[in-house]
C-alpha cells in the first residue's frame, strides 16, 4: 500500500506511538512487537512445538527426447526474443509461462503452447504493421495472472487472455520458427496422455513409500501441482497404474465447498478409518487448510518460481498440530549433472533464510527463476543477509526463551491450582449447571486406552442449551464424539472432543451458575450454604469458611483488583474464634468431602453462625483489609511502570516527529508539485508540528490521569459462600460439636 495509508492505520490504533506520514522508527516496533520463530517455540519440557523441516531431491532421469524438448524451447525463445522490437518484456512474461508450463506437465505446455501460436498466427494482420503496444492493457493483463485465485478455472482463463494479448503482439513466426513449434507441439500432443520421466519418478517414489511390497501402508502425502491441467494429467497416469479409486483424493479451486471440505475430512482422519492416501491439490484450493494430521510428506510436482507459494504449500503440514518430528519435502530435480543439486543447495539456503527470519526476503525472491532456468548456478544472499543483521538489533532476542517457558508453564501450573481449575471441578461445575437449567446429565463412557471416568457422552441438551452439541460429530465419520475436560486426554485424538473453558457449555454453565450466586431469595436454585466434612486429624471441632468477592477501586470508582478471598475460624458454642492463617483454610476446602450430615447437626451450626454473625463478618472485613494493604505496594508498582510507559512512548513519538519535521523543509522538485500538492505538504507539516507541541502536555495530562485513577484504594467485600466444616466422627456419632 502507500506510506500515508499505512501510517494512518498506525495513528488510528495508537496515537500516543505513531503519527499520521511518520513511518515508525524500528526502536519503536520492537517495543511492541513480539515476535517468535518456529524454532524457538518449545513445551514445558524444552522439545521443540514445530517439526523440523527437511528437503529433499527428487531425482528425475529425463530421456533423451525430453532434453531435446527441452533445449529446443530454449532456442525457440531464444530465437523470437533475438529481435522483438518494444516488447521484450511481453514476451519475456509468454516464454517464461511456457518453461514453466513445459516443467509442470506436458499436457499443460501444449494448451499454452497451443494458445500462444494461434493467437500469433490469428494477429499477423492486425499488426503487421509495427504498432506500439498499449503498455497500460498489457500490463493490466499480465498483473491478473499473478492475483490470488481461489478458482483454478478463473486463474486459467486469466493466463490465457494474458498469453492472448501479448502473442497478438508479437511478430510472426518464421519459417524456423513454425519448425520448432510444430516439433514442440507434436511432442506435447504425444506426451499428454503418457508418463514422462517425472511422473515416472512420482510412481517409483510411491512404490517406495506409500505403497512397499504392493501393499497400502498407512503413511500419506500430498501432492501438489500449480496447474488444474497439470492435475488431471498426473490424476489419469496415478489411477491407470493402481493409485487411484478410494486411495486418491483431489482439491482443486471452484469445487464445490461441501466436497472439499469432506475431502479435507477424510484426508485428516486416522488411516484406520479412512482409505485416503495420495492427496493431488492445486494451489488453488490449500491455501490457508490444515493437514498435518495424519500426514508429514510433501511432493512438489513442479518448483514454484515464487517462494511465498511453496511456503504456503509446506506450511499445509509443516504447522502447529503435526505429530511427526520431522516433515520432509521433495523437490523434482534433474538426476543429469550438477544442475539439480544447485536447486536443492539454494532452496536449502532459502529454507534456512526462511528459518532465521520467518520469511524469504523479497531481494531473493526474483532470483529464483534464473535459478530454476539454469542462468544462475547460485543466489546471491549479500543484500538480504545485510538486512536480516540489521533487523537482528530490534529482534529481541531470547536466548533463554526456554526457562521462560519453563517458567511461564509453572505459573500456568500454579495458578490452576489456585484457581481449581482441574477438570473434576469443571465438570462438577457443568453438572450443577445442566441440573439447575433442567436439562439431563452427562453419562460416562469408556474408549481403549483412556483413563476411566475422563471420558462422557452429551445428553439430548434443548432450548439454547442445544448448541453445546455443535461440533460433536466426526468430520470424516459423522459419529457423535464423547467429550471430556482433560487436555491431557484430548491430546493428539480426534475421536475426543475437549470442552475447555472458552467451550460454549462450559461458559453458558458459569454464566448460570453466576446469576444463581446473585440472584434474589425467592427465586434463585443454587443454595450458598452448604456442609462439608473433614477427617478428624485435620480438624477437632466444627469451623466456618466464608468465600467472598473483593473488589479494590481507585479514584473515580476505577475496577483496581478483583479476587475471591476465604476467610473463617473456629464456630465454637461461646465464641468464634478467627483462623489467621489464610493456607489452613484453604487446605480445609480443598481436602473436604461432601457428606451425610443430620439435619440437627446443621440447624445448630446454623445458630452459633447466627450468634456470632458479627464476629465472623468482622474476620471477613479484615482478611479483605489484609489484601488491600498487601496489594498496595503492587497498586503502587503498577502507577509507577504506567508513568514510565506513557512517557516512554510519548518521549519516543516527540524524537520520531522532531527527526521527521528536521529533514529538508521542501522537496528538491517541490517546483513541479500541483498547487494542490503543495497546499497539502503544508498542511502535513503544521499538523506534525502542532502534534509535537502538544505532547509536553500530554505526558503531564497522562501522568496525572493515571495517578487519579490508582488513588485512594478502598476494598468492597461482597460474601458468597458459607461452608460449614465438621469433623467426620461428628456426623457417626462420635464427638458432639
Amino acid at each position: 500500500g502507500y506510506t500515508e495509508s499505512f501510517t494512518a492505520l498506525l495513528e488510528l490504533l495508537d496515537d500516543q506511538r505513531f503519527a499520521r506520514n511518520v513511518l515508525p522508527a524500528e526502536e519503536q516496533l520492537a517495543r511492541v512487537m513480539v515476535r517468535r520463530l518456529k524454532s524457538d517455540l518449545v513445551d514445558s519440557d524444552g522439545r521443540r512445538i514445530y517439526p523440523l523441516r527437511r528437503l529433499e531431491a527428487l531425482r528425475v532421469e529425463y530421456s533423451d527426447e525430453e532434453r531435446h524438448i527441452r533445449r529446443l524451447l530454449d532456442a525457440f525463445i531464444a530465437s523470437r526474443e533475438a529481435d522483438t522490437g518494444g516488447g521484450k518484456a511481453a514476451s519475456h512474461f509468454v516464454h517464461q509461462l511456457l518453461r514453466k508450463r513445459l516443467s509442470s506437465s506436458p499436457a499443460s505446455f501444449a494448451s499454452t503452447l497451443a494458445k500462444h501460436v494461434e493467437t500469433i498466427e490469428k494477429g499477423r494482420g492486425a499488426d503487421a504493421g509495427g504498432s506500439r503496444l498499449d503498455e497500460r492493457i498489457l500490463r493490466r493483463a499480465i498483473a491478473r495472472t499473478e492475483e490470488d485465485y481461489a478458482d483454478d478455472e478463473a486463474r486459467e482463463r486469466a493466463e490465457h487472455e494474458a498469453v492472448e494479448e501479448v502473442s497478438r503482439r508479437l511478430r510472426p513466426l518464421s519459417q524456423e520458427g513454425r519448425r520448432m513449434v510444430e516439433e514442440l507441439r507434436s511432442w506435447a500432443e504425444r506426451s499428454s496422455h503418457r508418463p514422462d520421466a517425472k511422473a515416472r519418478a512420482i510412481l517409483a517414489w510411491l512404490g517406495e513409500h506409500i505403497r512397499p511390497g504392493g501393499r497400502w501402508s498407512d503413511t500419506r502425502v500430498i501432492l501438489f501441482t500449480e496447474y488444474r491441467t497439470t492435475q488431471g494429467w498426473l490424476h489419469e497416469i496415478l489411477a491407470s497404474h493402481g493409485y487411484g479409486g478410494e486411495r486418491l483424493a483431489l482439491l482443486y479451486g471452484g469445487m464445490d465447498s461441501e466436497d472439499r471440505e469432506a475431502i479435507k475430512a477424510a484426508f485428516q482422519a486416522d488411516p484406520d478409518e479412512s482409505p485416503v492416501r495420495i492427496l493431488l491439490a492445486t494451489d488453488a484450493a490449500s491455501e490457508g487448510i490444515d493437514l498435518q494430521n495424519h500426514c508429514n510428506l510433501l511432493i512438489h510436482v513442479e518448483i514454484p518460481y515464487n517462494p511465498n507459494v511453496m511456503e504456503q504449500r509446506n506450511g499445509r503440514i509443516d504447522r502447529h498440530g503435526q505429530k511427526q518430528r520431522e516433515v520432509v519435502i521433495w523437490h523434482p530435480v534433474d538426476s543429469f549433472g550438477g544442475h539439480g543439486d544447485d536447486i536443492l543447495r539454494a532452496l536449502r539456503k532459502l529454507d534456512a533464510m526462511r528459518a532465521d527470519m520467518g520469511s524469504v526476503n523479497p531481494v531473493i525472491a526474483p532470483q529464483l527463476p534464473d535459478l530454476l532456468e539454469g542462468r544462475r548456478r547460485e543466489l546471491d544472499t549479500r543484500a538480504a543477509e545485510a538486512r536480516m543483521e540489521r533487523a537482528r538489533r530490534f529482534v529481541k532476542v531470547e536466548r533463554r526463551l526456554r526457562e521462560r517457558i519453563s517458567k511461564l508453564h509453572e505459573r500456568l501450573t500454579i495458578t490452576r491450582h489456585e484457581q481449581h481449575l482441574t477438570p473434576e471441578r469443571v465438570e462438577r461445575a457443568v453438572r450443577a449447571a445442566l441440573t439447575l437449567a433442567g436439562q439431563p446429565n452427562l453419562t460416562p463412557v469408556s474408549l481403549p486406552g483412556v483413563p476411566e471416568h475422563t471420558l462422557f457422552r452429551m445428553p439430548p441438551l434443548t432450548g439454547s442449551w442445544s448448541r453445546c452439541l455443535e461440533g460433536l460429530e466426526h468430520p470424516y465419520t459423522g459419529r457423535t464424539r464423547p467429550i471430556t475436560f482433560d487436555h491431557a486426554v484430548a491430546e493428539g485424538r480426534d475421536d475426543v472432543v475437549l470442552v475447555h473453558l472458552q467451550h460454549r457449555l462450559v461458559q453458558m454453565s458459569l454464566r448460570l451458575l453466576r446469576a444463581e450466586v446473585w440472584a434474589r431469595d425467592d427465586v434463585k436454585r443454587l443454595h450458598r450454604v452448604t456442609m462439608r466434612v473433614l477427617p478428624d486429624e485435620v480438624l477437632e471441632g466444627p469451623a466456618v469458611a466464608v468465600v467472598s468477592r473483593l473488589v479494590v477501586t481507585g479514584g473515580g470508582h476505577h475496577r483496581l483488583h478483583e479476587e475471591l478471598t476465604e476467610a473463617g475460624g473456629y464456630l465454637g458454642v461461646k465464641a468464634f474464634r478467627r483462623e489467621s492463617r489464610v493456607g489452613t483454610i484453604r487446605k480445609w476446602l480443598d481436602a473436604s468431602q461432601p457428606g451425610d450430615v443430620p439435619d440437627s447437626l446443621f440447624d445448630a451450626l446454623r445458630a452459633r453462625f447466627e450468634k456470632h454473625r458479627d464476629s465472623i463478618l468482622a474476620t471477613v472485613e479484615a482478611r479483605s483489609k489484609d489484601r488491600l494493604r498487601y496489594l498496595a505496594g503492587t497498586i503502587a508498582r503498577r502507577v509507577e511502570r504506567e508513568v514510565a510507559d506513557i512517557r516512554t512512548v510519548l518521549t519516543d513519538l516527540e524524537e520520531n516527529l522532531r527527526s521527521e519535521l528536521a529533514k529538508d523543509a521542501e522537496p528538491e522538485q517541490l517546483s513541479l508539485f500541483t498547487e494542490d500538492e503543495r497546499t497539502q505538504l503544508r498542511r502535513d507539516r503544521a499538523a506534525l508540528e502542532a502534534r509535537l507541541a502538544r505532547i509536553p502536555e500530554e505526558i503531564e495530562r497522562e501522568t496525572r490521569a493515571i495517578q487519579e485513577r490508582h488513588s485512594s484504594p478502598k476494598e468492597h467485600t461482597f460474601p458468597v459462600a458459607v461452608v460449614f466444616l465438621v469433623p467426620r466422627s461428628s456426623i457417626h456419632g462420635g464427638r458432639q460439636p
